[in-house]
């Protein structure tokens, strides 16, 4: 049976996750902007999801000494943030918000599943950079079935 141990990469490239949020922004704006076909439940929460990504790999970029948890923390903090300031009302704010640039960067309205979006996007980035800064154990560690 083979043991696994984790090993995080102490040193993060922020150079390589800034790269992934600019990947992550480019697929979020074809997601939301360009027609796929998309249901409107993909469509709405499939782009909430990448946004939420996004918001972890600029977390991660940010915090590329500090731990994974460290990032989650951080990443689900902005993304509450920004779905609490849904529910402050200026009239400069509701006229940006009306504007592509403030319905892609904060939304509109608050909404609890847009919450449940973020920690699917953040959970599953957090998951893929765990499981590439894990190593198996070395051979000394393994153990055998008899």
């Amino acid at each position: 049976m083979r043991t696994f141990t984790v090993r995080h990469q102490r040193g993060r490239s922020r150079l390589t996750w800034f790269g992934i949020a600019l990947v992550l922004i480019s697929v979020g704006l074809i997601w939301r902007l360009v027609p796929l076909g998309l249901n409107v439940l993909a469509l709405k929460y499939g782009g909430s999801v990448l946004w939420a990504a996004m918001i972890y790999c600029l977390c991660a970029a940010l915090l590329a000494s500090q731990s994974i948890t460290a990032t989650v923390c951080l990443a689900c903090c902005m993304a509450l943030g920004t779905e609490m300031l849904r529910l402050y009302h200026e009239p400069w704010l509701d006229a940006f918000r009306l504007t592509l640039p403030g319905a892609l960067l904060l939304g509109r309205i608050f909404s609890v599943w847009n919450l449940v979006a973020y920690v699917a996007g953040i959970g599953f980035v957090a998951l893929c950079e765990r499981a590439a800064t894990s190593q198996p154990a070395s051979s000394h560690s393994q153990t055998r079935e008899r």
